[in-house]
This record gives structure tokens, sequence and C-alpha cells, in this order.
């Protein structure tokens, strides 16, 4: 599952140089958590507690200011794009109870975004969508495909939504029809790669998560069709259920679906007319969305640090991969995602005799960008403790300790070179495509370049820091030669 995917690679990382996990949606949170602690201290408050905590509150909102100008963004708006489908759309969602303070615009690099209307604080309502309005199971549960999907073993709710998806855009009457008709023809994710754009991934991460999940839709739609077309044409028309179809309600579901915890405490995944043009962002303004309010019955999107008027207002789909975004979403994000990380296939005997690393049972490793590490000191070099430990445990059965000495000098030189070799090969291996004219490639293959791209940078950054570490450790080798 991708939210254990996002803690692991927290948990992993966070032990380097014992310094924790950071990221700036993480910086978010903490600090909104905080301040609904205060609010709540605050409707309790004893008056000589009162001052303290409102100094407090605005210290954090003052912080959480600073985080914003520092990750805004500068969008440009495309004047030339007609958004009138999408403000047909808005007007309806607003005639059944919906309420914005955000426009549709499009947003070059980004497709269509909501953009604000007005400047919004920390804990202002961006956006309100009432659950009336929501596409969840429980229109497939009121409609002619269910009693016939309830007999199928393993059906789960989310296919179910999904086949009854594929019908209803195509259904005039439709309760839902203008949102349906707001929806791109291709969503342009990694499940629609072109055969140029796989060849050139070939070998990597993304090449792998691509064609499993293409291998796992097919799968499932062969053991649906053409069985449920042929025994009931009239509930599921062949011309409706294709493969081409099934795959674009796919592309649909995961790029703009999203898990909604109802008042009566069912989760639910649903699509949420007009919230889906809300884009992804590494620096969200908003963070938690995904509970409808009990009074309100409304699905509340409440900001988690400031947006200016102009400004595109950004959510975050979760702690994922660039590799998983393409794949499921179809696009690679702006700036240093700290979520992209590159698996170690490699094994060696877990050691617990080490004493400094209490996550000492990694089973499996990985290395991300080294930008992102604040310690490139000796014994560190940027790299996650846990790789280092481990591969230290595997050529010593002495407890580690990290001190100046000759022994473990050696030791750490022997790891760095070996990665060194190792990432060399990997580098050889991500050959680049230089020789791609992005000008006139298709949007498949541009995207498979800039993964590539970010791979290698990835690559560069471990191999500066073997190699920086090296010249550390032989440095101190150098005195002991110098003593002898």
């Amino acid at each position: 599952m991708q939210w254990a995917f996002g803690m692991q690679v927290e948990l992993y990382f966070g032990q380097i140089g014992g310094l924790g996990f950071y990221s700036p949606r993480n910086e978010m949170e903490a600090q909104n958590f905080i301040l609904s602690l205060i609010k709540s201290a605050l409707s309790h408050h004893v008056r000589m507690q009162t001052h303290a905590l409102q100094d407090l509150r605005d210290a954090l909102i003052n912080r959480i200011h600073e985080l914003g100008t520092e990750f805004k963004v500068e969008n440009k708006i495309d004047i030339n794009y007609k958004c009138d489908k999408e403000k047909c759309l808005l007007q309806w969602a607003e005639n059944n109870g919906a309420k914005t303070r955000l426009q549709i615009a499009y947003v070059e690099g980004a497709g269509r975004g909501a953009i604000a209307m007005e400047d919004m604080e920390v804990g202002d309502i961006a956006m309100e969508i009432p659950a009336s309005i929501t596409i969840s199971e429980d229109l497939v549960y009121k409609s002619d495909m269910y009693q016939v999907l309830e007999k199928i073993d393993g059906m789960s709710s989310e296919t179910m939504s999904l086949l009854w998806s594929m019908k209803e855009r195509h259904n005039c009457n439709s309760q839902f029809k203008m949102y349906f008709d707001t929806l791109p023809e291709n969503f342009n994710t990694g499940l629609s790669f072109g055969v140029e754009a796989i060849m050139a991934l070939d070998g990597t991460l993304l090449f792998e998560e691509i064609m499993q999940a293409k291998e796992h839709l097919r799968v499932q739609y062969d053991e649906l069709f053409p069985a449920l077309s042929k025994d009931h044409p009239d509930i599921f028309p062949p011309e409706l259920y294709t493969w081409e179809q099934f795959l674009w309600a796919c592309e649909l579901w995961y790029s703009n679906s999203m898990k909604i915890m109802f008042a009566d405490g069912n989760l639910k995944t649903c699509l949420i007319p007009v919230a889906g043009f809300l884009n992804h962002s590494l620096h969200p303004h908003i963070v938690h969305y995904g509970k409808i309010d009990s009074t309100t019955n409304s699905l509340k999107f409440r900001l988690s640090r400031p947006c200016s008027v102009g400004e595109q207002c950004c959510l975050s789909y979760g702690n994922f991969s660039g590799s998983h975004l393409i794949t499921f979403y179809g696009f690679l994000p702006q700036g240093d995602n700290p979520y992209d990380v590159i698996p170690l296939d490699f094994e060696v005997d877990q050691v617990d005799t080490m004493v400094e690393c209490p996550l000492s049972n990694w089973t499996t490793h990985m290395v991300r960008g080294t930008w992102l590490s604040e310690n490139q000191n000796i014994f560190y070099y940027g790299l996650p403790s846990p790789l280092l430990d481990c591969l230290r445990s595997a050529r010593s059965q002495m407890p580690f300790t990290k001190t100046l000495i000759k022994a473990n000098m050696e030791v750490d030189k022997e790891i760095l070179e070996d990665l060194q070799s190792t990432f060399n090969a990997m580098m050889e291996n991500l050959s680049d495509m230089d020789s791609v004219d992005r000008e006139s490639s298709s949007w498949d293959v541009k995207l498979a370049s800039q993964f590539k791209e970010m791979q290698r940078r990835i690559v560069s950054s471990i191999l500066t820091s073997c190699s920086t570490g090296i010249k550390l450790v032989e440095h101190e080798l150098s005195k002991y030669k110098a003593e002898e």
C-alpha cells in the first residue's frame, strides 16, 4: 500500500545523522496539528494562559506564512484556453449546494487547475462539496447492474463503481452529465504509454511498475469481459465495455478518485466533481480533506497554509514516488520529491549486534538524492544509515562505532568504493535521451525522458557523495600513514 511505502521511506531516511525525516508537507501538518491543539486549549482557557497561547498561535501562523512564501510557485495561466465546460460544471455544483473561492483555469505545465479568487488564510475553507453530489458505490447499489455484480466472487466496490462509470458517461440523462462532459478523452497516464516510451524506460523502476499494472488490469478485464456482455447485453452493452473504455475508466478512477470517510463511518472511494481540478503539489495548501463534516454533510477543503489571489491552490495526493505519479496520474511533480527512491536489489545477512541504529532489522534497502541529506560528514556521506550500517555489519562481526580509527576508515572506504562501482554501472544503464527531440516528441516519450533524467540526477548525486566520502576517508587514513 502506498501509505505504507511513504512511512517506510520516512523511517528509513529518518536515521541519517539522527536528524529525522523532513518534508515541507510533514512540517505543515505538524504546525497545523499544534494550531488545532491551541484552538482547543483556548476554548477551555485559563485567563493567565490566554496570552501565552495566543502568542504561540501567532508565532506558528508566522512560521507557516514563511514556509508558504518559501515554496510559493508562480503560475502562468493560458488565457486562450476557454473553460466553458468547467464553468458549467462549477455552476451546476453551486446550484446543488457547493461553495468555492476558486475558479478553474488552464495552468501551463499542469493542465486545468483551481485558482484562488481572493486571498485566503490558514484555516479558511477554499471549497466545500456536499456529499449528495459525490460519485460513490452507493450509486451502483441503486442501479440494475448491482444484482449481477454482487454475485461475482471477489468483486470489490471500487470495481463496481468503475464499471458503473463506463456506462454512465454515455447516459444523456445522467445527473452527472456535466461532470462527465468535462473529462478528457485521454488521461495520458503511464498506463497509456506507447511502445517507444515503454522501450525508453527498459531497465527502470517505472518500466516494471507500468508493465505490472497493465498486466493486472488486463487480467481483471479478461475475467469480466466479454462474459458479462454476452450474458447481460442490455446491462453491459459490448460497445461500451471494450478494453480501451475499461482502461479509460481505470485511469479516471486512479487519477481522480479520493478516499472519503462518510458520516456513518464508512470509507469509500469517490469521484468528487469540481474538487478533481485541485492538482497535486509537494508543498500543498490543503493536506486534510478526506472526511465528511457530519454537521453540514459536506466535504470541506480547509487550507493548511495561505493561498494568495491568482495562485494555484493545490492539495497532496499522498506521499508518492515519481514512478507512481506517472503510472497512475500522468505527471512528475515540480521540485525535489523526498519519496523518489531507488530500491537496491541485494541481500545482506541480518545482524543484530548494531548498537547505534535502532532500526537494524531492515530487510530491504534504498537510496535517494543525497542533496536531501543535511549530513555529508564522515561516517554519513549523505547516504542512508540503515544501508551503511548493514554493509558495515556484513564486513565485521564486531559492533561498528563511529570513531576515527584505522579499521573503521578501511571498512568505510571499501563500502564507498563498492557503492561507487554499483552506481557507475547503474548510470551506464540509464542511458540519456539527448537524441530525443523534445519539441516533436509525443507526450509519453517526453514524460519517460523526464523520469530518466530524474533517475540520473539521483544516481549522479550518490556517485558524487561516494567520491567525496572516499576523499574524506583517505584524508584520515593518510594521518595514520604519516604516523607510521
